[in-house]
């Protein structure tokens, strides 16, 4: 039996899964932050290889499957996801290799088939449309160098600006600055920033913020509202274009959402959403995914295996997600 090797490589963490063709889970592992753009291609794929190691015992040597589907972080150009498949078919991991940014992951883990939109807002923020025919919109989602804005550390450097500006009279009173001294247990807001400016905290940790915020905004707050409402107008604008350049605006659509902040369901920002779509892109049926994108990474691996409908609600079951 054929195999292929599911991988979703994120900016917190490694998932693998070995899934045979009739999609059997055979084996699954984590490992460290999948990071090639500040760690380096070959050592990201050694943190891949550290993964597989969980799950196949330490003495595993590649090829570890017939295909490697890799859908990971820090593929945001072709050129990117080139180099990784280099790397990966260098080390002998998989006869033949697949690597995608990590939305396309998120969008098959949640859609019905291949085809719809994905936006993820984990720590950072991107977006991924595929048509019924396989044409492809996607962003750079490099950053604010090109036109990102949020994700859960943008948001959490928002909550901490406004914070500091509401502390020291620069802006608004808002509600952020005491809930920022709470969260990090510091006396002033001002600690904090200097805690990151001085490496005594990481700057990953602004992160944690986000659910302060959705926390502070539920109360009404005026300052924390304006953040989470931007937030849910880049979300919405993301799908939007990504549709219109695909010219399935007018069509029955998709929208998966996925990432820690759109997964909490929060109420406010699950209202606005609603009704930013219902506006913008009324045909669109948003799905906020609960499946595990290492399972769109394996189901986009069965794809490349040519396995059936069987395979594909069997490997779904196994994540306890419907067919």
């Amino acid at each position: 039996m054929r195999t292929t090797l599911a991988v979703d490589g994120g900016n917190s963490k490694t998932d693998v899964a070995l899934v045979g063709e009739d999609g059997s889970v055979l084996a699954t592992g984590r490992g460290a932050a999948f990071r090639p753009q500040t760690v380096g291609v070959a050592r990201a794929i050694d943190v891949l290889g550290e993964a597989v190691r969980s799950a196949l015992g330490p003495g595993a040597v590649p090829p570890y499957a017939d295909h490697v589907a890799a859908y990971v972080a820090g593929a945001d150009l072709p050129v990117e996801e080139e180099a990784l498949r280099a790397e990966i078919l260098s080390r002998g991991y998989g006869r033949q290799v697949t690597v995608g940014n990590d939305t396309f992951a998120l969008l098959r883990a949640g859609a019905s088939g291949p085809a719809g939109v994905a936006v993820v807002c984990g720590a950072g923020v991107n977006a991924v449309a595929v048509s019924p025919s396989g044409r492809v919109a996607r962003y750079p989602a490099l950053g604010r160098i090109t036109g990102d804005w949020g994700g859960g550390i943008g948001l959490g450097e928002e909550t901490l600006w406004h914070a500091v500006r509401a502390e020291d009279g620069r802006g608004p009173a808002t509600a952020l600055a005491a809930a920022v001294r709470e969260h990090f247990g510091t006396r002033t807001v001002e600690e904090v920033s200097l805690a990151v400016h001085f490496g005594e905290l990481a700057y990953t940790r602004l992160n944690e913020l986000a659910p302060v915020l959705m926390g502070v905004a539920a109360t009404g707050d005026a300052v924390a509202r304006s953040l989470v409402s931007r937030m849910a107008e880049e979300v919405v604008v993301l799908a939007v274009v990504a549709l219109r350049r695909l010219d399935l605006l007018g069509v029955p659509m998709e929208v998966v959402l996925g990432g820690g902040v759109l997964t909490a369901r929060d109420p406010l920002m699950t209202e606005l959403l609603e009704r930013g779509f219902a506006e913008h892109a009324p045909h669109a049926e948003l799905i906020v995914a609960d499946a595990p994108p290492v399972m769109g990474a394996a189901l986009l691996g069965l794809d490349a295996l040519g396995a059936g409908e069987g395979a594909r609600a069997r490997l779904r079951a196994r994540f306890h997600v419907p067919a």
